[in-house]
């Protein structure tokens, strides 16, 4: 497994597809955005995170980020997921794990680790948080503490 990028390194380039077309995480330079990998589509603890997102699509929106998920399987899982349970946050489909293996946060016996990275707008990694069990999630409050610590944008 590859190492997870540091708090001040440059957060690794990707595009991946997903439920609002293709993303390319050094096309939105200039903006923060919160990567949220997550083990698997309409598992317990993912559903009841994205749908936490959803239901405070407001509080989201207020915190001058962009959020994405990223988790393994193809979009049409991703776009079953997002049509299923009414989802606001763009999901991106990493069905060989490359990006997760990126970000050190591949797992054999998860697929992917649940692990959350905040890149500001210079595309450095400006905080992570990866957890040794997937059974917790980085949640709004804790999104707005966090981002709230950062340097106001320029």
């Amino acid at each position: 497994m590859a190492s997870s990028p540091q708090v001040g390194e440059l957060a690794p380039d990707f595009t991946l597809e997903g439920t609002d077309g293709p993303f390319t995480l050094s096309a939105h330079r200039g903006r923060r955005i919160v990567l949220a990998f997550y083990p698997g589509d309409e598992t317990a603890v993912c559903t009841k995170q994205f749908c936490s997102y959803r239901d405070r699509a407001e509080d989201l929106a207020g915190l001058d980020a962009t959020v994405i998920g990223i988790s393994g399987k193809d979009v049409s899982s991703k776009e079953a997921f997002r049509d299923h349970h009414g989802l606001t946050v763009p999901l991106l489909a990493d069905p060989d794990r490359a990006v997760a293996q990126r970000y050190g946060v591949a797992s054999k016996f998860l697929g992917t680790k649940r692990a959350t990275f905040v890149i500001d707008e210079a595309g450095r990694v400006a905080w992570r948080k990866i957890h040794a069990l997937g059974v917790t999630y980085v949640g709004v409050d804790e999104l707005q503490a966090v981002i709230g610590k950062l340097p106001a944008t320029s």
